[in-house]
């Protein structure tokens, strides 16, 4: 194994909104032995510092953040990133009208240290927002400004991704209206049934010889689910078309002569579908829905120990000792 990608939140971050010792012991046990660890979240790249930064990692580590739509250095340094096209976010935002008072639109305004101004994320109204995610809205007051209509801040800037939050059956409501227009796609939002199986096309299966940029035909945006049921709550990420965290991972694995086969990713909801799919191993964490549960057990993803039990060091280490990756 020559790459380790291991997602935040529910994953690498435990209940406490931490990265416990023997998780953080792990990922430099596997860096000192050569493996390159990327974490891949779904959160932007200044919000997953406020974790990341004081851990020791390395400055020249990857972090790809936003769903895969932007990769930086841990030390801040760009290295890919990819806007929705301004035209793309205003129909968007009709589209989902009923839905505005959840939405945030979110601009990559990084500067050198890493850090967001404020404008990098933009809404009309806070009140919808504070109900589903108020912690969330406490810990981003600095870089969240209100702007009515919220076209208005799309006037010359193209931002990197549109989010709605809220329960997990509003949002269900929100998914199935986005898909209602032929220029929105699906990756990885909605479990496999009988008749969805082509609704995970856009993921990358460079296994099977599908490019990762595969996207629907005509499709201008991708919708990424990551559901939290016992919380009620639901965040529907809506990227530019082609994006995910699998594109985004093998794009940076070819940029290091890394193959699919050589990497293991460590994910627990369904905005990381797309990275295990595309891994030569995958863990899905005990803490994830139990119907994404039920198709990783149908891929024959290893079911791996909970986000408070340390599962990403037990299958690193497992990596590290040449033992299989198993629970």
């Amino acid at each position: 194994m020559r790459l380790i990608a291991v997602d935040m939140d529910g994953t690498l971050v435990g209940p406490d909104g931490r990265v416990s010792e023997r998780n953080l012991a792990a990922m430099k046990a596997a860096e000192a032995a050569g493996v390159r660890v990327v974490v891949a979240t779904g959160r932007r790249h200044s919000y997953a510092m406020k974790v990341l930064r004081g851990l020791g990692l390395r400055e020249e580590d990857a972090l790809i953040s936003s769903n895969g739509t932007v990769t930086r250095t841990i030390g801040a340094q760009l290295l890919e990133r990819t806007l929705l096209p301004v035209e793309t976010a205003r129909w968007l935002c009709g589209h989902v009208e009923e839905f505005r008072d959840a939405l945030v639109v979110t601009f990559d305004k990084v500067g050198d240290d890493g850090e967001d101004v404020r404008g990098a994320l933009v809404v009309e109204h806070l009140a919808e927002l504070n109900a589903s995610i108020g912690r969330w809205v406490a810990a981003n007051e600095p870089y969240i400004e209100c702007v009515v209509p919220i076209e208005k801040a799309l006037e010359g800037h193209a931002p990197i991704q549109m989010m709605l939050c809220g329960t997990v059956e509003r949002m269900r409501r929100a998914e199935a209206r986005l898909l209602e227009h032929p220029g929105v796609s699906a990756v990885g939002v909605t479990p496999l049934g009988k008749d969805e199986v082509g609704r995970l096309e856009d993921i990358g299966r460079i296994k099977g010889g599908i490019s990762p940029q595969g996207r629907a035909v005509g499709a201008e945006a991708a919708l990424h689910r990551t559901e939290y049921p016992e919380r009620d709550l639901s965040i529907v990420d809506i990227l530019p078309a082609g994006c995910s965290k699998g594109s985004a991972l093998l794009r940076l694995a070819e940029t290091h002569g890394v193959k699919a086969e050589e990497i293991l990713a460590i994910g627990d909801n369904w905005n990381d579908v797309s990275m295990l799919e595309v891994a030569g191993q995958a863990v899905l964490m005990g803490n994830a829905p139990e119907d994404l549960k039920a198709m990783a057990a149908e891929r024959g993803w290893v079911m791996g120990r909970r986000h408070d039990e340390d599962g990403v060091a037990e299958a690193i280490e497992a990596v590290l000792n040449g033992l299989p990756v198993t629970r």
